[in-house]
């Protein structure tokens, strides 16, 4: 075996930055270093890794065949040496959730693992849909947690939880009072909703199939609590998860207002790479979900 651990760590993080400056600031060597590596790498085996375009290093087909492997290849070197020195520790683990997900259920499974692991490192990041999906197809996360479905032909998704969303208005709403919207109302109604790449807005679209065409351009907002002050102030209806509602209902500041025609469940996933190794710290994650 010709390669060093330390080559195919400046492989995998320049892979990942698109720059070999980034790469070596990451693995707190120097910039002469890092280029040596990879350079040597190549070498080595008389091959090309990246495409040159300016200061950006680009993966080419042989780069994007090998780096699955070598990303499970670490993170298995990582684990045998934690072995090896009898550590009790899971290692870092990085984690991706949505937004509905990330704000009222991911948080409390961290909380957990913290306890049940106080000397764990592992991080949370909270974004929509896509980003998740982005960032765990391109190993920057070890696993996300997601809204939407989707075929990514890198992930595999394993189902999670069940839930369901609810359409919205204020209780001052003309229609609050009414026992089921029926299609013509959804479709002349004012609607404030996710942002397109959105679980959230994925499963709306879903359950909404043959009247988008006919409905107004929604308001898009970023943010569950945005549009839950928006709804409130009468601006229209809006669609989210139960799961960030209940409060508000209690308080009486939103109405929910049944579609019967429209089902509105849909299923949470955990989404994995299908190439990534599963770490103790992930199965230990998947536990705990």
């Amino acid at each position: 075996m010709r390669f060093t651990l330390r080559q195919l760590d400046v492989f995998l993080e320049t892979a990942r930055t698109g720059n070999i400056s980034r790469a070596a600031d990451y693995l707190s060597i120097s910039q002469s270093a890092a280029s040596s590596a990879l350079k040597e790498l190549e070498r080595q085996y008389d091959i090309m890794l990246f495409d040159r375009l300016g200061k950006r290093l680009v993966l080419n087909d042989l780069g994007r065949a090998i780096r699955p492997r070598a990303e499970a290849l670490r993170d298995q070197a990582r684990e045998l040496n934690q072995d090896l020195k009898q550590e009790s520790d899971l290692g870092a683990l990085k984690v991706g959730a949505t937004l509905t997900i990330g704000n009222y259920l991911a948080v409390g499974i961290l909380t957990q693992y913290r306890g049940e692991h106080p000397e764990a490192e592992v991080a949370l990041e909270v974004a929509n849909t896509a980003a998740i999906v982005e960032k765990v197809a391109n190993f920057e996360l070890d696993i996300g947690m997601i809204e939407g479905e989707l075929n990514h032909p890198d992930l595999s998704l394993q189902p999670w939880q069940k839930d369901e969303l609810v359409i919205i208005c204020a209780p001052d709403h003309p229609w609050a009072g009414k026992p089921w919207l029926r299609d013509d109302d959804l479709v002349r109604a004012d609607w404030i909703l996710r942002e397109s790449g959105s679980g959230t807005r994925q499963a709306f679209d879903r359950a909404m199939h043959g009247l988008l065409p006919q409905f107004k351009p929604p308001l898009e907002l970023q943010h569950t609590e945005a549009i839950k002050r928006a709804v409130e102030s009468g601006m229209g209806l809006g669609c989210l998860s139960r799961l960030c509602l209940q409060d508000a209902f209690d308080r009486g500041t939103l109405v929910p207002l049944p579609v019967p025609e429209r089902p509105m469940d849909r299923q949470f996933y955990l989404a994995l790479h299908k190439r990534k190794f599963r770490s103790r710290a992930i199965h230990q994650w998947i536990e705990l979900c």
